[in-house]
């Protein structure tokens, strides 16, 4: 059923298997124990960044259908995409796959747009098994969105540091222990920040608008939830998006996280916390899928926060507008 933006999942759409695999950086943070797969260098045994960030999301989407006890020939569609150009490197890796294939853009946000949509498919019954994956390497994305890594030029403290790593998840329609209960789709917003090293600031107008209208939209209070966590804000803005929410009347202080400021410890190089696509998808893949199966929580919703912009459009003095997805999960009991 639709309320505005968000589609409450009536008919049974669960999550049967995640896989995640991450690098080095990633693995050594506080969330290392939750991740399936991870290597030892941001090379991952390959001979470049952008086969290192095809090995990543190829590791993630295997485990996950592995985990899941299916096969490729069981898969009816797999949605996924990544920082890239054209989502290069989902389209490579889905040249070794014998499933149909949508490649999907929403920049940090990917993770809950493939997800969500995967979830309206599943519900709408027109399939069985659908993959949700997304993927982020931070020298693909540092050469591609900001300076060659080897220019070593100094960063704000404003700045995130692109996660290396990649989450993946089957949906579906058979019953589990993990249920998708409802999803928000976003809408633009453009705070009018034009700061490309400040992403936290300009996605958080984004992050609250989203949580505002998915609780009008079902006629919740935040305590529904046992914790509402956004993509890749971090430090900077997180703060921005309290006092937004606070603002409006609405304080969620006390059950948000980020999965920016989870991803690293305040020790590790990563200046405001962690952002990219693969930030959110290994966070609530692995760590929060975690809390989930072992009864910590309950319901969670995750809000993956994206900035729309290129390069292209920095030069041209453009600002950034910004986006946030998102979807609710519900851990299954015997009354489910």
């Amino acid at each position: 059923m639709k309320k505005q933006a968000t589609y409450e999942l009536n008919s049974g759409v669960y999550i049967k298997g995640t896989g995640t695999s991450v690098g080095p950086l990633e693995k050594a943070g506080p969330l290392g124990e939750y991740f399936d797969r991870n290597h030892e260098d941001n090379y991952c045994g390959e001979k470049n960044w952008e086969t290192a960030e095809q090995r990543l999301l190829e590791d993630a989407i295997t485990i996950s259908i592995a985990k899941s006890g299916l096969h490729d020939e069981d898969i009816d569609l797999v949605l996924a995409g990544d920082l890239i150009n054209q989502n290069v490197i989902s389209n490579y890796v889905m040249r070794d796959h014998d499933i149909p294939f949508l490649g999907m853009y929403g920049a940090c946000s990917t993770s809950m747009q493939t997800l969500l949509t995967a979830a309206l498919l599943i519900s709408n019954g027109q399939f069985k098994h659908v993959i949700s994956a997304a993927s982020s390497h931070n020298s693909t994305a540092e050469r591609q969105f900001r300076y060659p890594t080897e220019y070593g030029g100094p960063k704000p403290e404003t700045m995130t540091y692109t996660v290396t790593g990649a989450g993946s998840a089957v949906v579906t329609n058979v019953k589990s222990d993990i249920k998708l209960t409802s999803v928000t789709i976003g809408r633009v917003i453009d705070s009018k920040q034009n700061n490309p090293n400040d992403m936290g600031s300009a996605m958080a107008p984004a992050a609250s608008d989203t949580i505002i209208r998915h609780l009008k939209d079902l006629d919740i209070k935040p305590n529904y939830y046992d914790m509402i966590v956004t993509g890749d804000l971090s430090k900077v803005g997180t703060k921005i998006l309290l006092e937004i929410m606070k603002e409006e009347g609405i304080d969620i202080e006390n059950i948000h996280d980020d999965c920016g400021k989870l991803i690293y410890t305040e020790d590790q190089p990563v200046f405001a916390g962690g952002s990219g696509c693969a930030c959110c998808a290994v966070v609530t893949f692995g760590y929060i899928k975690n809390l989930l199966d072992t009864n910590k929580i309950k319901r969670v919703l995750v809000v993956a926060t994206g900035a729309l912009l290129n390069p292209v459009m920095m030069l041209q003095n453009e600002t950034i507008p910004c986006i946030a997805h998102a979807v609710a999960f519900e851990k299954v009991n015997e009354n489910n």
